[in-house]
């Protein structure tokens, strides 16, 4: 009993630790003179300092050739969008930037979706809502491709049960054929990854699991799902679906617990 308490103590303080420090992942699928990519996913209400300058610190010193964020910028109850938008400037002061809506972003009213439009425009970074743009860097040719899935894949009638699903189809119908050559998706949800790969994606850049919230210690398994299901099939990492490699971020934002909020670094 006497150890309990300084157990208990050394515990809390490693969560807190856990949950304010940024752990840069670099994740190597080798590709002679390669694109760079920071991926940044589920920021929601987390700050690291002010304007996040902690974080585009972070990202400024591996000199990426651009960044991807993936989604849940911002929570559902956002009124205030300043500090999306420094942060969003700070960023693409470094390089192009790019984003998708995350289903927090879907869940905002059409007033505060319409106000963060403008800031994200504001900002300089570009949002891609079901559109596709052609990037030539370093001599890289690929189409990236923004895709936002329809909200019922989230939450359905006020619950997380009898979800609604996408498929081949209802992607190339949000966003067109996949292009010739190299194609990246930058996509919230990874659920849908064996989609993804037959629409023809090479890459998928995804966030939205958390990492699974709570990670068993020493893996990578994590536990707990937004959809509320437990051992989701995708939490993070890089995973092989057919030809395409779906990039999986476990995310900055959100309580966790063995499951170090990421900055994740990609050379493809």
């Amino acid at each position: 009993m006497k150890y309990l308490i300084p157990l208990v103590i050394v515990f809390l303080i490693y969560v807190i630790i856990e949950n304010f420090f940024i752990l840069t992942v670099r994740r190597e699928i080798f590709v002679k003179n390669g694109l760079r990519i920071a991926h940044i996913a589920d920021i929601h209400k987390k700050r690291y300092g002010k304007g996040n300058k902690r974080l585009c610190g972070k990202v400024r010193s591996e000199n990426p050739d651009i960044i991807l964020i993936s989604g849940d910028l911002v929570s559902r109850d956002c009124t205030d969008f300043s500090r999306a938008e420094t942060t969003l400037r700070s960023l693409a002061e470094i390089c192009p930037v790019y984003l998708v809506y995350g289903n927090h972003e879907q869940d905002l009213s059409e007033e505060y979706k319409n106000k963060l439009k403008e800031a994200v425009k504001r900002s300089g970074a570009v949002l891609l809502e079901n559109k596709t743009v052609r990037l030539d860097i370093n001599g890289n040719k690929v189409s990236l491709s923004g895709l936002v899935l329809k909200y019922s894949v989230y939450k359905k009638d006020g619950h997380y049960r009898n979800l609604d699903v996408t498929d081949k189809a209802e992607i190339t119908e949000s966003i067109g054929e996949a292009s010739d050559g190299k194609n990246i998706l930058l996509v919230h949800n990874p659920l849908f990854a064996e989609d993804y790969a037959q629409w023809g994606a090479d890459y998928a850049v995804c966030g939205h699991v958390h990492g699974g919230s709570v990670v068993i210690p020493f893996t990578r398994i994590g536990v707990l799902s937004p959809e509320r299901k437990f051992f989701p099939k995708y939490s993070k990492g890089v995973y092989t679906v057919g030809k395409m490699k779906l990039l999986l971020s476990g995310g900055l934002g959100k309580p966790r617990l063995f499951n170090f909020p990421e900055l994740v670094i990609y050379e493809i």
